[in-house]
């Protein structure tokens, strides 16, 4: 059933009833809760942000919920995988968040999509909806949802966590909004960002994140408050610390006009040609301790990413200030009579960037597996 069909647009005495105290506040009041009830939203994703996310919009009355994953439920899911219960092992997970939802609330209507999404599949399934929730938990994924959300002008609900550390933020909520490819411009390489069973989460942190991107929903949908539209909100569970960085749209980024062949995701790393000389992370760290005052390390990733983390002693000059050659004198400057080291987050930009230096009579090494391959090793520096 179509969330813009008849039966969405008045509410039953029992949805009165279940929503009361929704309709108590006066930024939302029975206008906004029949607005809950037209709404579409789409879950990408129902595993730790996605369940408590589905949960809530269920028991707030979104009328229409869409909800896309290919996986089984797995024992080690339900450490912070809450729609799901030991009962539905090895069954879909879809299947068991529908299940879920309807005992919340009978009045939604649910939508599953029993399988990955692609390249090929992304606009068809995203297009009837409102608004996307971004409950993934890989880059590849989160570039393909928000590509697909620029292009048919969604609004992209983003939830991010690892270990934990959770990020949120709303993407593509406005024409001049910025996206996913204004905080990083390229997915990096998949075998580079440990997944959740190799770095592990805290459970209760994607709870916390979900619910935050649940709140926004809400927000967007009944016109309220202040959304997280052009901020990135961090939250360190480590030291129960929020903190909030400023996005904006990059007016330089080339406009997404189709979508990428995200499934061939190796692709998406730089192999350096063997003209670049390269060392690990484990040799830079001998040659920071040792003879600083000899080198030069660049960061080219953007400000803020830099912003969020970086390795100590590293002088940032973001990648699009060398190709379009803003910095190139700067960076002849800097490493006059020093060897030039350069980094990013996984290694693919920094090859770009020493590929441009190179044609500019300059000499750089690169940094195998960049920040990523550092952060495993070795902690980074993060800055407020």
């Amino acid at each position: 059933m179509h969330p813009k069909d008849k039966k969405f647009s008045t509410l039953s005495s029992d949805e009165l009833e279940r929503y009361s105290r929704h309709m108590c506040l006066p930024e939302i009041g029975e206008s906004g809760q029949k607005k809950l009830k037209s709404s579409s939203v789409l879950c990408v994703g129902c595993g730790g942000l996605g369940s408590p996310l589905l949960m809530y919009l269920a028991a707030a009355g979104i009328g229409n919920i869409g909800i896309v994953d290919s996986d089984l439920v797995e024992k080690s899911n339900l450490q912070r995988q809450v729609i799901h219960g030991t009962d539905w092992l090895k069954r879909p997970k879809v299947e068991s968040a529908k299940a879920r939802i309807l005992a919340i609330n009978p009045h939604s209507n649910v939508e599953t999509f029993n399988m990955m999404l692609t390249n090929e599949n992304a606009l068809g399934i995203i297009r009837p909806f409102d608004l996307i929730c971004d409950c993934t938990d890989n880059f590849q994924s989160k570039f393909l949802i928000n590509d697909a959300s620029v292009i048919l002008k969604k609004p992209n609900i983003y939830g991010a966590v690892s270990k934990f550390e959770g990020h949120s933020t709303i993407f593509n909520l406005h024409e001049n909004s910025p996206n996913l490819r204004d905080l990083i411009p390229e997915p990096p390489p998949q075998n580079l960002l440990p997944s959740c069973s190799d770095a592990g989460v805290i459970g209760i942190l994607p709870g916390l994140i979900g619910l935050i991107q649940a709140t926004e929903v809400i927000k967007v949908i009944t016109n309220i408050g202040q959304p997280l539209d052009g901020r990135l909100l961090v939250f360190d569970g480590l030291k129960m610390r929020f903190k909030e960085l400023k996005l904006e749209k990059d007016i330089d980024q080339a406009p997404i006009k189709e979508l990428t062949n995200y499934k061939n995701t190796d692709s998406n790393e730089r192999i350096a040609p063997s003209s670049i000389e390269q060392i690990t992370v484990e040799e830079l760290r001998k040659l920071l301790n040792k003879e600083y005052s000899e080198l030069i390390l660049i960061d080219v990733r953007t400000q803020l990413e830099a912003k969020i983390e970086s390795i100590e002693k590293s002088i940032l000059i973001p990648l699009k200030n060398i190709e379009n050659g803003q910095d190139i004198e700067k960076i002849k400057r800097l490493s006059s009579n020093k060897q030039l080291y350069i980094h990013c987050k996984s290694g693919s930009r920094s090859t770009k960037a020493i590929e441009i230096l190179q044609k500019h009579g300059i000499d750089a090494i690169n940094i195998i597996g960049g920040i990523d391959e550092w952060k495993k090793r070795f902690c980074v520096m993060e800055n407020d």
